[in-house]
């Protein structure tokens, strides 16, 4: 099992979700609004820590938990729709679950998403 996290431009969400949808065997989503800051405006993005170069962009977080064999296909289609070749696209972050259970059933890994 893994876990996907991807931190997108908010304007990303719809072509992402549109796109993740097409998917034969999507898992599901869960996305939050959030806030986060970058590299920074500094030579070379370096962050600088002045108190008028701290400044908060809006992100959405989605947050995927699926089978192993689908995890390359669900991120190289976030990362496709997502990418806009601009500082700010966002990042995609991929770990591992040893162990997932569905509270409803109790069905765990594969079978519980």
């Amino acid at each position: 099992m893994k876990e996907i996290k991807a931190i997108l431009r908010p304007h990303a969400l719809d072509r992402v979700m549109d796109a993740l949808h097409q998917l034969p065997h999507f898992p599901g989503v869960t996305v939050s609004d959030c806030q986060g800051q970058g590299r920074g405006r500094g030579a070379n993005r370096k962050f600088l820590p002045e108190e008028e170069t701290i400044f908060f962009k809006k992100k959405c977080k989605l947050e995927i938990f699926c089978a192993d064999a689908a995890c390359d296909e669900i991120v190289g289609v976030i990362q496709k729709t997502a990418h806009t070749g601009n500082p700010g696209d966002g990042l995609i972050m991929v770990a591992d679950l040893p162990r997932v259970v569905r509270i409803r059933t109790g069905e765990e890994q594969d079978n519980a998403v």
